[in-house]
């Protein structure tokens, strides 16, 4: 049987310490720069060297996170800091970012990478190309059920990590937007808000949804899934994650204590012999309660009784003595590794002093001859003669055994000693200082390194580009279509107007609709170019709704396809065209230059489009023209598997818009995608650049995206319209109402 790794959360050293106390196998930590947990309370530099020392002092590996999105002006900075706990001996690092996967790729190819959750990584396409890519690992999407595990498993060859215990997002990993909309705090860069935990109300039209008592609609119940272990084993799963760097050490230790115990129980009695004791699962309530515990989406899509609907419950009674036990045993307390030692004291021979360490991980403690144990021999001047009292067996055992605050403790002590012999105690507490020192720098040895295997870091070389001369200015429209209503719109526009527009994109979802086989001429005849414009989350329920339309979709042969997920571009490779125009939607993260070349590198792009989180300065200095920004769209600020409409009134797989309203009484538009299963929210107010015209054009944007989502005809039109006007007529006209700039200006933190 494979061994199964416990991975435990530390926000702090001493969460850490609490962690490896209790059990784990594995830390994952987060550093000052570069972690999507931006307010824990990230070590320092010294400290967390200190901390990676004290775990692997016990065999526990330890990875760093450098899982959010880096903007140009911050890749110079990752050489020396990634370089610092390279040499250190970390482990693995968590990543985010495809430029900043390249970067380690390149710069560090001894490094191990692990592919973030904030990847959304939701199948075997993407996780098979990571692997090929270098990753040692992938986290997939929390969303994701054991079958799609098994799925990934058994086609891809590569370590498997999934979240088993912990708080659990409303949205995908990676897609969520709201915090940063709101308040500029970006979940991408480690800073979310988490304004999922906030009151809201829910309606269809006029009339409201959900009860009075009932407003934490977004707000997930935390994920234990303690009765399931035995299926995530059996799935594929390799590492099991618990989520929790922003909380205490003492829920650590708690946490990860109980998951040890069963982990163990499971691995020592198999499936037969596995139960979960009541006592157990009190236990963790104990420790965080946000109104009770789900088994979150390994067997179900989405539910009601995931959510924590209600209001947390108050005057909860705290376990005194459980904590404190917790405390004492973990939190508190320094962990001690058990030693052999065997120490030869003979007359007219020097001192020779044995120290052996068992194995203790897999990675860990492997000698030269291939035994799973550190031997280290140590030599000391002969001993003296007694002159008056000799040294007894029992001096020898009391002061070889003096280890102190070290983090050694002997387990068995062999003493050879020779009578009539003596040793002062001053030398014998030398003896037994420089062999520990000697033996603890053995053991963090076979993590560290040198340079040797680093290639150093001098700067990017990008490739030069002509500013001035990608597109000379001439604004071109992508009019993107989530309607039947909206493309009738559009068509007729085109028929009023005797103009062709530059490009339409349609939503995939429109393909089951009645009329559209009727109409995709139409839609031909009025654009020059004609793109398909896939799900935002590629799952098994997009590949049935895709095999039912695939001969279709080749018939029309649309000129690109804009992607929202790594999924899809393989799959349209594999199964629709391979010479596949590819257009990158705004959520495969550019931030970066590096990032940019990776794309233009790996994939057969037409174009990218520009991160929605990025302020115009911030797009300039990526020197990438040509590409598409979103210009108008009601942007998603979530992107959930749960579906509000199937909490409140129950799922009748019908598509449906309802209206999410905020304390401040703020209308978010919902759309219910139930080909898909999952549900997008809507921000309150559109993006529109109209009368920015002289900023767009400093960024030389090849193209110009107006994104209708649940705009009528009506909207649709009059918006269209006022782009023609502003953007391509150059006339001067006035705005929308009630709308904003998004990010464009003031960007993110």
């Amino acid at each position: 049987m494979k061994n199964i790794e416990l991975l435990a959360p530390a926000g702090s050293y001493e969460s850490l310490v609490a962690a490896v106390n209790a059990g784990a196998d594995a830390i994952y930590i987060g550093g000052k720069k570069f972690s999507a947990r931006a307010y824990a309370q990230n070590p320092d530099e010294d400290i967390l060297i200190k901390g990676i020392e004290y775990a692997h002092t016990f065999g526990v590996n330890v990875y760093m996170t450098i899982n959010t999105l880096l903007k140009e002006n911050e890749i110079g900075e990752l050489f020396d800091y990634i370089k610092t706990y390279y040499n250190a001996g970390v482990d693995a690092v968590i990543v985010q970012d495809l430029g900043v996967f390249e970067f380690i790729r390149r710069h560090f190819p001894k490094l191990a990478i692990h592919a973030s959750t904030q990847m959304t990584i939701t199948g075997s396409y993407g996780a098979i190309f990571l692997k090929n890519q270098g990753a040692s690992r992938i986290v997939p999407a929390r969303e994701i059920s054991l079958e799609e595990i098994r799925d990934i498993d058994k086609k891809s060859d590569i370590e498997i990590e999934c979240f088993v215990h912990g708080a659990l997002c409303y949205s995908y990993s990676g897609q969520c937007l709201m915090s940063s909309m709101i308040g500029g705090r970006s979940g991408n860069r480690g800073r979310c808000a988490q304004t999922c935990r906030l009151p809201y109300d829910l309606y269809d039209d006029e009339k409201k949804l959900n009860k009075s008592d009932e407003r934490n609609l977004l707000s997930c119940k935390d994920l234990c899934s303690l009765d399931i272990l035995p299926d995530l084993i059996e799935a594929g799963i390799d590492s099991l994650k618990i989520e929790g760097r922003m909380k205490a050490p003492r829920y650590t230790a708690g946490v990860v204590s109980i998951w040890r115990k069963y982990l163990d129980l499971y691995q020592k009695k198999k499936r037969a012999g596995y139960k979960v004791e009541n006592a157990d699962r009190k236990l963790l309530l104990d420790l965080f309660d946000r109104g009770g515990q789900t088994e979150g989406y390994y067997k179900k899509h989405n539910g009601k009784d995931m959510i924590a609907i209600h209001e947390k419950p108050e005057n909860r009674q705290v376990n005194t003595q459980y904590f404190e036990y917790l405390d004492k045993t973990f939190v508190e307390t320094q962990r001690k590794l058990d030693i052999f030692g065997s120490i030869k004291i003979r007359e007219n021979e020097p001192i020779t002093f044995d120290i052996s360490v068992k194995k203790l991980g897999e990675l860990y403690l492997r000698d030269k001859s291939g035994e799973e144990e550190l031997k280290i021999n140590m030599i000391f001047d002969a001993p003296q003669r007694a002159i008056n009292k000799a040294i007894s067996l029992e001096d020898v055992d009391k002061q070889l055994k003096k280890t102190g605050n070290t983090l050694f403790n002997f387990k068995n002590l062999d003493i050879l000693l020779d009578d009539n012999l003596f040793i002062p105690v001053k030398v014998l507490n030398e003896i037994r200082r420089e062999s520990l020192e000697k033996l603890g720098l053995e053991i963090l040895q076979r993590y560290r390194r040198d340079d040797e295997d680093i290639k150093q870091y001098e700067g990017f070389i990008h490739p030069v580009i002509n500013m001035a001369g990608k597109n000379d200015n001439v604004f071109k429209l992508n009019i993107l279509c989530e309607s039947m209503e909206q493309i009738d719109a559009v068509i007729e526009l085109s028929r009023e107007e005797n103009t062709v527009f530059d490009e339409i994109s349609i939503e995939s979802e429109l393909l089951g609709e009645k009329e559209f086989a009727s109409k995709i001429k139409s839609i031909k005849s009025c654009a020059r170019a004609c793109n398909l414009y896939m799900p935002h989350i590629f799952r098994n329920e997009a590949k049935s709704f895709f095999l039912k339309y695939l001969e279709d979709i080749k018939q029309y042969k649309f000129d690109n396809f804009l992607v929202r997920s790594l999924e899809e571009i393989f799959y349209i490779n594999e199964k629709i065209n391979p010479d596949a125009n590819i257009i990158l939607d705004y959520n495969i993260y550019a931030y970066n230059k590096n990032t940019i070349d990776f794309y233009n590198k790996e994939f057969n792009i037409n174009r990218l489009t520009y991160p929605l989180e990025l302020n115009l300065n911030e797009i300039k200095q990526l020197k990438n023209p040509g590409n598409e920004i979103i210009a108008y769209g009601k942007i998603p600020m979530m992107v959930s598997a749960q579906c509000l409409k199937k909490t409140t009134k129950g799922c009748d797989h019908k598509k449906e818009i309802l209206i999410l309203k905020d304390r401040k009484n703020s209308d978010m538009q919902v759309k219910t995608h139930c080909d898909f299963c999952y549900n997008t929210i809507l921000n309150s107010k559109p993006l529109s650049i109209i009368g920015m015209e002289k900023e767009i054009k400093k960024i030389s944007p090849g193209i110009l995206r107006l994104w209708f989502t649940t705009e009528n005809a009506r909207e649709t039109k009059f918006i269209i319209k006022k782009y023609i006007d502003n953007f391509c007529k150059n006339l001067d006209v006035d705005n929308i109402s009630d709308f904003t700039r998004g990010h464009l200006k003031r960007g993110i933190e």
